[in-house]
């Protein structure tokens, strides 16, 4: 961790860059207000300004110019996202502004913050745990709604608390091993191993390792592709289902003649949505490399909803695990009760078929579990993975009267692997590959 100096007062940009009609900048480390103090229209303000309190007033150079109107919202030690002494300067969100104050900044002696630098000082100096820190990074790059829930819900510090939980049991386990290691026979009463409670534990690991698969398709979402024979209705369905014109829908066979994608998100599960050139035989070579890029898309998909026309019950392709078979223009033709039917043209049937999507995409993932309770790092699943081996190992050789100090090795490299998910024992290769996935504001 060279890069994050923890003893340089650091600055970033914590609003996008662009047009806004405000900007924030944030700052952090001790004797922040002291060195903006001189800049500040109102400086014994800032200096003497509580903690949690704003001050307002106006920024300027060096040469007394103004730079612009600004409040600055104070952090005291001890306070705040970093919890060191901090500032966030808010000013009007001109690029001409947000570089005037930023350089500023740098000339009077603070450091341009690196990626995720802000939340590696709140995790060094205790304000959350390694679990909260990755939530952060979780919740800003969320893209739907329940994946930004479960982030909050890890960020509030459920995850910590349940492995904090864990720990526990894992140490009360580990304790009633080293007794009887560290004691002879003659001195305590005879020894029963916990079967039972270390049955328990790894249950409840294994519960949590599942929970990866539903965090994993709420935050990476699924790749679904509208497949089937030219004209059966893919861009009609294509554009019904953004609400928008997206794909160009024409009555001549062979419209679409390479793939268009479009995001959206059913039930939660963010969807990349791909409307397909249309499947038949061709002598058009733009009309056949369309084709043979639709193929590819159906066998890296995720779901296929593979399109039939009403009107021309031909070549129907068989359902599986990966294929909703959809009959379209259902206004013209009626299908039996049965099939799932839509009309693409007036929407008929479209929630049926939206339901069933997410009835599919759901249907892998583990019953049971906190519904609120979800990992989502690769990181944290090869960790929890870790500690489950190590216990299930422990178990093997305690059923089979295997030597008690040997079970207490795994016992402990279990505990081991759940505090490098909280950053109890961590390294800075791990903190490396953690913070620098950050934006620079955070």
């Amino acid at each position: 961790m060279s890069r994050y100096d923890t003893q340089d007062i650091i600055y970033a940009l914590a609003t996008p860059w662009g047009v806004s009609g405000l900007a924030v900048i944030r700052i952090s480390g001790a004797g922040c207000r002291q060195a903006l103090a001189p800049f500040f229209s109102r400086p014994e303000a800032l200096l003497e300004a509580p903690n949690a309190t704003m001050v307002h007033g106006y920024l300027h150079d060096e040469g007394q110019q103004r730079i612009d109107e600004v409040v600055l919202a104070i952090n005291t030690e001890g306070h705040g996202y970093t919890a060191e002494e901090a500032i966030e300067v808010t000013s009007h969100g001109s690029v001409a502004v947000i570089q005037a104050i930023l350089a500023l900044l740098g000339r009077i002696g603070m450091r341009s913050a690196e990626g995720g630098e802000f939340t590696f000082r709140a995790f060094i100096h205790g304000r959350m745990d390694l679990t909260q820190a990755e939530a952060v990074e979780e919740l800003v790059s969320s893209v739907s709604q329940r994946s930004r829930s479960l982030s909050l819900s890890r960020l509030e510090g459920r995850l910590r608390a349940r492995l904090d939980e864990l720990k526990d049991r894992l140490l009360t386990l580990l304790a009633a091993v080293e007794v009887q290691l560290d004691y002879s026979e003659d001195e305590v009463d005879e020894f029963v191993f916990p079967a039972a409670s270390l049955s328990s534990l790894i249950a409840s690991i294994q519960t949590l390792v599942d929970s990866y698969q539903v965090g994993r398709l709420y935050k990476q979402g699924a790749r679904v592709v509208l497949a089937g024979q030219t004209n059966v209705g893919k861009s009609s369905l294509f554009n019904l289902l953004l609400k928008e014109e997206r794909s160009i829908v024409s009555p001549y066979r062979g419209t679409t003649r390479d793939y268009i994608e479009a995001d959206l998100e059913v039930g939660g599960i963010p969807i990349r949505l791909y409307d397909t050139a249309g499947l038949r035989e061709s002598d058009d070579l733009v009309e056949r490399e369309g084709i043979v890029r639709t193929e590819r898309l159906i066998g890296e998909a995720d779901l296929v909803i593979h399109l039939v026309d009403s009107t021309d019950l031909q070549d129907i392709p068989a359902e599986d695990e990966r294929t909703i078979v959809v009959y379209n223009k259902s206004d013209l033709a009626p299908v039996g009760a049965d099939k799932l039917a839509i009309s693409a043209q007036s929407g008929e049937g479209v929630s049926r078929l939206l339901s069933a999507v997410e009835e599919r995409l759901k249907r892998s993932l583990p019953a049971g579990g906190d519904e609120e309770l979800v990992i989502e790092g690769e990181r944290q699943w090869r960790l929890l993975e870790g500690a489950k081996n190590a216990l299930l190992r422990a178990e093997e050789l305690a059923r089979d009267d295997g030597v008690l100090d040997v079970v207490a090795v795994e016992l402990t490299e279990a505990l081991g692997y759940l505090g490098e998910l909280t950053g109890e024992v961590r390294s800075d290769d791990v903190l490396e590959r953690i913070f620098s996935g950050f934006c620079v504001g955070k």
